[in-house]
C-alpha cells in the first residue's frame, strides 16, 4: 500500500485561507460508501440527514495559542511548536533553529522566562519551564498555529474562529476542523430533530502537520496524543447502540478517540496516548457515520476515511468536490460519510 495510491489533484486556488462569516454556512458533501454514490448539501441541512435517536461525539479540547518565539544562549532565533503538555511546566515541541538544539541548553523566551531542553527526538524537544506555568505563557506569548498551507499570519480573528464553540479543554495545538461548522443555531436545530450529542477530548499534536515520509504506509508511524474518553460518553454509546441509534463522530479526531477506546471490541472509558493508524484494512469498531473535512493528499487521515468508506469511493467523491469547486481543509466545507459496510460494528 502506497501513499501515492492516496493522491489527487487540488488547484491551490480551493484551499480555504479564511472562515466563511457564518460557521455553518459551509458546504456539505454526503457520501454514501455503500453505494459509491454522493449528493451535495449543506451543514446547515445536517439534522435531516441524522434520525432521532443518533449520538453526535464531538471533541471538546481547546486550541492553544502554541507557537512560540525563543532565543538560544548565543542569541540564535528558535521558533517552538507545542506538541503535548505533560505538566505544567514540561512539554514537548517542535522546534526550528539554525542548528540543532541539544540536551542541556537553555532558552529565553520573549518575557525572560528560561526553559531547559531535557530530551531531544528528532525535530522534538522536551522543554522544562525553570518556573511559571507554559499554560500561562502560551496564553500570554504564543499565536495561533494555522496550518502550514494557510498563507497569511495569524489575526486577531483567528483566536476564536480556529476554535470550537464548545472547546473547553486546553491543549491542542491544531483544531478539530470538523467542529468549526457548529454554531447554536445547528446544535439547537439537531437537539430538535432528537439527536444527543457527548463530548471526548484528543489533544491534536503538532505531528498532525507532519507528512507521510515513507513511500511504504505500512511503515509510517504515527505521532502520540494525549484522549480521555470517559464513562459517560461510553455509556451514551451503548444506550444509542442499544436504541438501534447511530454513533456519529464529528471529526477523525472523534473518531480516533473513539476507536482507541474499543480497539478490542469493547468500549471502556481510557485516558492516555494513542498512536492508532487507521487505513484500508483496518476495522471500524465504534462509529456508524463520520462528519469531517476534506484532508490533503497523501494524509493519514484521507487515509481513515478510506478505510471507512472505500478508497476507490472517496477518491471519487474528491475529485468531484474538486469539481465543484468546495473549498478543502481546515477553514474548508464538510463531508458527511456513511461506511462501505455499514451495520457491521461489534460496540
Amino acid at each position: 500500500m502506497l501513499k501515492s495510491d492516496f493522491s489527487y489533484d487540488l488547484p491551490p486556488e480551493l484551499i480555504a485561507q479564511e472562515p466563511l462569516a457564518e460557521r455553518s454556512a459551509s458546504r456539505m458533501l454526503v457520501v454514501d460508501g455503500q453505494s459509491g454514490q454522493w449528493q451535495d448539501s449543506e451543514i446547515r441541512q445536517l439534522p435531516a440527514w441524522l434520525h432521532p435517536g443518533d449520538l453526535l461525539i464531538l471533541n471538546d479540547t481547546r486550541v492553544l495559542p502554541a507557537r512560540l518565539h525563543a532565543h538560544k544562549e548565543t542569541g540564535g532565533a528558535v521558533e517552538l511548536l507545542l506538541d503535548r503538555l505533560l505538566g505544567e511546566q514540561d512539554g514537548w515541541f517542535l522546534a526550528k533553529s539554525s542548528k540543532a538544539l541539544r540536551p542541556g541548553m537553555h532558552l529565553r523566551l520573549a518575557h525572560g522566562d528560561e526553559a531547559e531542553v531535557l530530551e531531544k527526538e528528532g525535530m522534538d524537544v522536551r522543554l522544562h519551564l525553570l518556573q511559571g506555568s507554559w499554560l500561562d505563557i502560551l496564553e500570554s506569548e504564543g499565536s495561533m498555529p494555522l496550518p502550514p498551507y494557510i498563507h497569511r499570519a495569524p489575526e486577531a480573528s483567528d483566536r476564536e474562529r480556529y476554535q470550537t464553540v464548545y472547546a473547553d479543554k486546553p491543549g491542542a495545538v491544531a483544531a478539530p476542523t470538523a467542529g468549526l461548522h457548529f454554531d447554536q443555531i445547528l446544535l439547537d436545530a439537531l437537539e430538535a430533530r432528537g439527536v444527543e450529542r457527548r463530548f471526548v477530548t484528543l489533544h491534536v499534536g503538532a505531528g498532525t502537520f507532519l507528512p507521510v515520509r515513507s513511500d511504504d504506509v505500512l511503515e509510517h508511524v504515527m505521532h502520540a496524543e494525549t484522549l480521555i474518553v470517559s464513562q459517560e460518553t461510553v455509556d451514551a454509546i451503548a444506550a444509542t447502540k442499544a436504541r438501534g441509534g447511530r454513533v456519529i463522530a464529528v471529526g477523525t479526531t472523534a473518531c480516533r478517540a473513539l476507536e482507541t477506546a474499543g480497539q478490542d471490541g469493547n468500549l471502556r472509558p481510557y485516558v492516555g496516548e494513542t498512536r492508532l493508524f487507521l487505513y484500508p484494512g483496518k476495522k471500524f469498531q465504534v462509529i456508524d457515520a463520520l462528519l469531517t473535512n476534506f484532508h490533503l493528499p497523501e494524509s493519514t487521515l484521507l487515509m481513515l476515511v478510506c478505510a471507512f468508506a472505500g478508497t476507490e469511493c472517496m477518491l471519487a467523491a474528491y475529485r468531484h468536490a474538486v469539481a465543484a469547486r468546495y473549498r478543502f481543509f481546515s477553514y474548508g466545507d464538510a463531508m458527511f460519510i456513511t461506511p462501505a459496510v455499514p451495520g457491521t460494528r461489534v460496540i
